[in-house]
């Protein structure tokens, strides 16, 4: 699929498109880690003027990934639920772009993010993106499985 052909734009997170790939993230985060991620997660957190929940859409229409931003704490923001279905090369990458995007449009100065050290290819996906280890944060603090970055905006 070419990236060219990926419609993105914010989406209501309770819409059916969004649930069914938030599901797939869960039942994947679960496989990979043990942890399903869905404890970590309020839709409501998305929702609001600061915050940003956005839907990749194939050239069909078809809902292929997803991705959001929640305000964190003053000027930051922290990245929550990125999907991009399997086989479906470059979604991730433009669902990142359009949240830092969106961030920055925003005010916020940086963005953050958790993911699982075990999950290598989170961890080096966001690595190859110019984000940089940071020290564990909020309910991270203390947790050695967790690690977590920041890109400054």
């Amino acid at each position: 699929m070419s990236t060219a052909e990926l419609q993105l734009q914010q989406e209501d997170p309770s819409a059916p498109d969004s649930r069914q790939l938030m599901e797939e993230l869960s039942t994947a985060l679960e496989a990979i880690t043990g942890d399903s991620g869905r404890a970590s997660f309020d839709v409501e957190d998305v929702r609001g003027p600061m915050a940003c929940f956005v839907v990749a859409r194939d050239s069909l229409g078809v809902a292929v990934g997803c991705g959001a931003f929640r305000p964190l704490e003053p000027g930051v923001a922290e990245i929550k639920r990125m999907y991009a279905r399997h086989g479906t090369a470059g979604v991730g990458s433009a669902v990142l772009r359009f949240l830092e995007a969106e961030a920055a449009l925003l005010g916020y100065q940086a963005v953050w993010l958790e993911t699982r050290l075990v999950n290598r290819r989170a961890v080096d996906f966001y690595a190859a993106r110019g984000y940089a280890r940071i020290a564990n944060y909020g309910k991270y603090i203390g947790n050695p499985l967790a690690v977590c970055f920041e890109k400054q905006l």
